[in-house]
């Protein structure tokens, strides 16, 4: 189907995601390009006085400064439990576990939707996979400080890949920056089971965060050639 198209249906996927939410309700925004279809749904709806009394928390800047254009109220990340954030992601399995990442917002994604009542996804169908790691590395955040010596921790681990560039056509120094001030190695791992990974990964010194989001999703909204796909977890 033509791009157009996919990009229509990512709409709808992110518009039947922002149905969920109701008035007065404690929302995280997500990061990337289809999360923003939904940030803009949401902007809508309380533009029109469809949604009244929403507070907000923003997983990026990028998504901070798009929620606080439409006007929405957008505060910083409290304890307070989120009624429902949306988020895009990079993979999918058929249980709604996920990687995330390749838009550099992993960290504060996390923070958000670990403390989500519910937490939904929108994507389109090129992120399903069968086991994570299918086709996306695994972005790893790591601190600047003393990022080879945090690197040789992870190679020991059995990782294979490379800190993100800002672009492929710059030079290897100019490397890019998440929001937190910090490194990306985009990681793969043959065979790892990814709960005992993600664990380790935690473990290993100089690592922030990780973008495996493991039993975490309610569902996922899936742009599909031609509909709109819905995966509940357990179903």
């Amino acid at each position: 189907m033509s791009s157009l198209n996919l990009e229509a249906l990512k709409k709808e996927a992110a518009i039947r995601a922002v149905a969920l939410i109701g008035s007065g309700m404690h929302v995280g925004l997500g990061t990337g390009s289809t999360a923003r279809y939904a940030i803009e749904e949401v902007g809508r709806r309380v533009a029109a006085g469809e949604l009244t009394g929403l507070t907000c928390v923003a997983t990026s800047e990028a998504s901070d400064g798009q929620a606080r254009a439409l006007g929405l109220e957008v505060g910083p990340l409290t304890p307070q439990p989120f009624d429902l954030a949306i988020d895009g992601a990079d993979e999918i399995t058929p249980d709604v576990d996920l990687i995330k990442g390749l838009g550099g917002a992993l960290v504060r994604e996390k923070l958000v939707e670990v403390q989500a009542r519910r937490l939904i996804i929108i994507a389109d169908h090129t992120k399903l996979v069968a086991r994570l790691g299918e086709k996306a590395p695994l972005p790893i955040e790591v601190l600047q400080f003393g990022v080879q010596s945090t690197l040789v921790r992870l190679q020991a681990l059995g990782a294979v890949g490379e800190l993100r560039r800002s672009s492929p056509d710059l030079h290897v120094s100019d490397l890019y920056v998440t929001d937190n001030g910090n490194f990306i190695f985009d990681a793969r791992f043959a065979g790892a089971d990814l709960a005992a990974l993600e664990r380790t990964l935690k473990g290993t010194l100089g690592v922030v965060e990780t973008g495996l989001f493991l039993k975490m999703a309610e569902r996922a909204f899936v742009a599909a050639p031609g509909e709109v796909r819905e995966v509940v977890r357990g179903r």
